[in-house]
Protein backbone atom coordinates (compact mmCIF):
# COMPACT_ATOMS: atom_id res chain seq x y z
CA UNK A 1 0.00 0.00 0.00
CA UNK A 2 2.87 2.23 1.00
CA UNK A 3 4.02 1.59 -2.32
CA UNK A 4 0.64 2.73 -4.07
CA UNK A 5 1.07 6.11 -2.44
CA UNK A 6 4.36 6.94 -3.31
CA UNK A 7 3.68 6.60 -6.85
CA UNK A 8 0.88 8.35 -6.55
CA UNK A 9 2.39 11.49 -5.62
CA UNK A 10 5.41 10.99 -7.58
CA UNK A 11 3.57 10.99 -10.33
CA UNK A 12 1.19 13.75 -9.37
CA UNK A 13 4.87 16.03 -8.30
CA UNK A 14 5.94 15.43 -11.85
CA UNK A 15 3.01 15.80 -13.87
CA UNK A 16 2.66 19.31 -11.83
CA UNK A 17 6.11 20.06 -12.47
CA UNK A 18 5.55 19.61 -15.97
CA UNK A 19 2.51 21.82 -16.65
CA UNK A 20 3.85 24.41 -14.42
CA UNK A 21 7.01 25.02 -16.47
CA UNK A 22 4.42 24.31 -19.71
CA UNK A 23 2.44 27.21 -18.42
CA UNK A 24 5.31 29.56 -17.64
CA UNK A 25 6.90 29.02 -21.18
CA UNK A 26 3.10 29.27 -23.25
CA UNK A 27 2.77 32.41 -21.16
CA UNK A 28 6.15 33.82 -22.67
CA UNK A 29 4.64 32.90 -25.95
CA UNK A 30 1.19 34.75 -25.56
CA UNK A 31 3.86 37.86 -23.94
CA UNK A 32 5.83 37.86 -27.31
CA UNK A 33 2.36 37.48 -29.45
CA UNK A 34 0.62 40.45 -28.07
CA UNK A 35 1.41 43.94 -27.90
CA UNK A 36 1.45 44.80 -24.60
CA UNK A 37 3.67 43.22 -21.30
CA UNK A 38 0.61 41.40 -19.72
CA UNK A 39 2.52 41.45 -15.96
CA UNK A 40 3.46 45.67 -16.78
CA UNK A 41 0.00 46.13 -17.57
CA UNK A 42 -1.29 44.33 -14.84
CA UNK A 43 1.02 45.77 -12.14
CA UNK A 44 -0.99 49.01 -13.85
CA UNK A 45 -4.11 47.76 -12.49
CA UNK A 46 -5.07 47.00 -16.33
CA UNK A 47 -8.14 45.14 -14.99
CA UNK A 48 -8.91 43.73 -19.06
CA UNK A 49 -5.42 42.25 -19.55
CA UNK A 50 -5.73 40.87 -15.84
CA UNK A 51 -8.99 38.98 -17.37
CA UNK A 52 -7.37 38.04 -20.73
CA UNK A 53 -4.54 36.86 -19.03
CA UNK A 54 -6.57 35.08 -16.36
CA UNK A 55 -8.46 33.14 -19.34
CA UNK A 56 -5.06 32.11 -20.77
CA UNK A 57 -3.76 30.97 -17.71
CA UNK A 58 -7.07 29.27 -16.97
CA UNK A 59 -7.49 28.09 -20.71
CA UNK A 60 -4.16 26.13 -20.68
CA UNK A 61 -4.47 24.42 -17.04
CA UNK A 62 -7.79 23.02 -18.28
CA UNK A 63 -6.64 21.81 -20.96
CA UNK A 64 -3.92 20.56 -19.41
CA UNK A 65 -6.11 18.62 -16.67
CA UNK A 66 -7.82 17.21 -19.79
CA UNK A 67 -4.61 15.38 -21.17
CA UNK A 68 -3.85 14.37 -17.75
CA UNK A 69 -6.98 12.58 -17.29
CA UNK A 70 -6.87 11.21 -20.43
CA UNK A 71 -3.01 10.39 -20.63
CA UNK A 72 -0.72 7.88 -18.81
CA UNK A 73 2.16 8.84 -19.97
CA UNK A 74 3.82 12.16 -19.29
CA UNK A 75 5.05 12.48 -22.93
CA UNK A 76 1.76 12.04 -24.24
CA UNK A 77 0.06 14.48 -21.48
CA UNK A 78 3.08 16.77 -22.88
CA UNK A 79 2.15 16.44 -26.15
CA UNK A 80 -1.34 16.93 -25.94
CA UNK A 81 -0.76 19.67 -23.81
CA UNK A 82 1.36 21.95 -27.00
CA UNK A 83 -1.37 20.33 -29.30
CA UNK A 84 -4.34 21.91 -27.47
CA UNK A 85 -1.79 25.42 -26.82
CA UNK A 86 -1.53 25.57 -30.38
CA UNK A 87 -4.88 25.56 -30.72
CA UNK A 88 -5.51 27.70 -28.28
CA UNK A 89 -3.18 30.96 -29.59
CA UNK A 90 -4.99 29.66 -33.06
CA UNK A 91 -8.28 31.17 -31.54
CA UNK A 92 -6.85 33.68 -30.34
CA UNK A 93 -5.91 35.22 -33.65
CA UNK A 94 -8.75 34.14 -35.15
CA UNK A 95 -10.85 36.25 -32.79
CA UNK A 96 -8.32 38.83 -33.99
CA UNK A 97 -9.21 38.36 -37.61
CA UNK A 98 -12.77 38.30 -36.67
CA UNK A 99 -12.82 41.56 -35.38
CA UNK A 100 -11.84 43.81 -37.91
CA UNK A 101 -13.47 47.36 -36.84
CA UNK A 102 -10.75 47.42 -34.05
CA UNK A 103 -7.60 45.61 -32.49
CA UNK A 104 -7.84 43.52 -29.71
CA UNK A 105 -4.38 44.25 -27.99
CA UNK A 106 -4.75 48.25 -28.49
CA UNK A 107 -8.29 47.70 -27.19
CA UNK A 108 -6.85 45.07 -23.83
CA UNK A 109 -3.86 47.90 -23.42
CA UNK A 110 -6.58 50.42 -22.77
CA UNK A 111 -8.13 48.66 -19.98
CA UNK A 112 -11.47 47.79 -22.60
CA UNK A 113 -12.69 45.40 -20.09
CA UNK A 114 -15.66 43.98 -22.42
CA UNK A 115 -12.64 43.40 -24.82
CA UNK A 116 -10.92 41.40 -21.90
CA UNK A 117 -13.97 39.55 -20.70
CA UNK A 118 -14.98 38.03 -24.02
CA UNK A 119 -11.28 37.30 -24.39
CA UNK A 120 -11.06 35.56 -20.74
CA UNK A 121 -14.19 33.92 -21.57
CA UNK A 122 -13.21 32.56 -25.42
CA UNK A 123 -9.62 31.01 -23.88
CA UNK A 124 -11.99 29.79 -21.21
CA UNK A 125 -14.67 28.37 -23.72
CA UNK A 126 -11.83 27.01 -26.55
CA UNK A 127 -10.19 25.10 -23.60
CA UNK A 128 -13.24 22.94 -22.98
CA UNK A 129 -13.86 22.68 -26.69
CA UNK A 130 -9.96 21.15 -27.13
CA UNK A 131 -9.94 19.65 -24.14
CA UNK A 132 -13.37 17.22 -24.77
CA UNK A 133 -11.58 16.24 -28.00
CA UNK A 134 -8.44 15.18 -26.30
CA UNK A 135 -8.20 11.28 -26.46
Amino acid sequence: MSVFWEYTLVETAARYSVVVLCLIVFMAVFEIVTSYNNWEEIKKGNIAVAMATGGKIFGIANIFRFSIEHNDSLIQTMGWGLYGFVLLLFGYFIFEFLTPSFKIDKEIAADNRAVGFISLIISVGLSYVIGANII
